[in-house]
């Protein structure tokens, strides 16, 4: 009889941050683990210095590959060599290290494909390194996207407990940020969040669009964005059955949001959004790869070089990513089986 519960890839992250450490401190809260199977992967000593700069020792049972995963409660390692104690220092990018990220990520991926895993949580990546590494694409998410074969819709979501957050355009320069407001990206990035957002466990959610323009445009006299294009994106998302309201200014729907009237807010441009998720809880926040066929989530903050081996490393946004790879994991294991 096949399992029920979904299979969790987990990576320990950029070798030289403190990614191993938060992934050794996360499987000491063994209640993480009892509704789905988990599998760890990396390489055998990153693992075990992980454990030593967090001050825990771990024996999971290990494995051969992440089918074997489904024979075992809990955690397990699946160990491989992906590069030398020796090629990587904490607090310095490598190639070395990120080339390790990318392989790792690559079979992660590989395994969801092939049905062996449902969702990935990753502990935190360095672009640079990754870069160095053969990254040749503008982030991790645009990696994600080419290698499952994405070529619908996909962004980025910023989570910070029951509020989520989106963006019609991310890593460009501001003076293009206009370009980016048409009808269609706002429709799919309103759609997109909502799906997403029913995956993650929410009944009905509840959807805001920012408006471009200081205090929405007002009434066109600082910029038509609002009258001419997100109004009548806003409306054909109703038209077809999503609760999506706005565009409200961006100065205030954060306060509406944090006071529970929304779930979510689609934003404009990159910092609209990033700039009051982390004002209002930076250390709790998580990132989700959105549009995606498996649930991919990470903690919204870095590899925190100025840390990285000092045993100083707050696993709550990490546990935060995880639990949330576990939910969407969970429901989209039932939808497969259900089918």
């Amino acid at each position: 009889m096949r399992s029920e519960k979904p299979v969790i890839a987990l990576t320990l992250g950029d070798p030289s941050g403190i990614g191993p450490e938060l992934i050794a401190r996360l499987v000491s809260e063994p209640e993480c683990f009892t509704e789905v199977h988990t599998v760890l992967i990396g390489d055998r000593w990153m693992w075990q210095e992980g454990q030593r700069v967090a001050g825990v020792q771990h024996a999971l049972p290990e494995v051969s590959c992440f089918a074997e995963a489904r024979l075992h409660q809990g955690a397990v390692f699946l160990p491989v060599d992906t590069l030398q104690p020796t090629a990587s220092q904490y607090a310095v990018e490598s190639a070395a290290g990120g080339a390790s990220v990318l392989n790792l990520l690559a079979q992660c991926m590989d395994a969801a494909q092939a049905g062996d895993v449902d969702a990935i949580c990753f502990a935190p990546l360095n672009k640079l390194a990754m870069k160095m590494g053969g990254l040749k694409h503008e982030d991790e998410l645009h990696f994600f996207a080419e290698h499952l074969g994405v070529n619908s819709y996909f962004c980025e979501f910023n989570t910070l407990g029951h509020l989520w957050t989106s963006r019609i355009s991310s890593h460009i320069p501001l003076k293009h940020a206009a370009e980016y407001v048409t009808q269609e990206r706002i429709m799919q990035a309103s759609q997109l969040i909502y799906d997403s957002l029913k995956l993650a466990g929410f009944d009905q959610p509840r959807i805001a669009v920012a408006a471009f323009n200081p205090h929405g445009g007002e009434g066109g006299t600082c910029g038509r964005e609002e009258i001419d294009i997100i109004q009548p994106a806003v409306a054909a998302c109703q038209a077809a059955g999503y609760p999506v309201q706005g565009p409200f200014p961006a100065d205030t729907i954060f306060l509406k949001a944090r006071d529970g009237e929304f779930d979510a807010i689609v934003t404009m441009y990159h910092d609209q959004g990033q700039i009051a998720i982390k004002l209002m809880g930076f250390k709790q926040g998580v990132t989700v790869q959105g549009g995606l066929p498996i649930p991919i989530t990470t903690p919204a903050h870095g590899t925190a070089f100025d840390i990285a081996g000092q045993g100083k490393a707050d696993v709550g946004p990490t546990r935060n990513a995880f639990r949330i790879a576990c939910r969407m994991g969970s429901n989209l294991r039932r939808q497969r089986i259900s089918r």
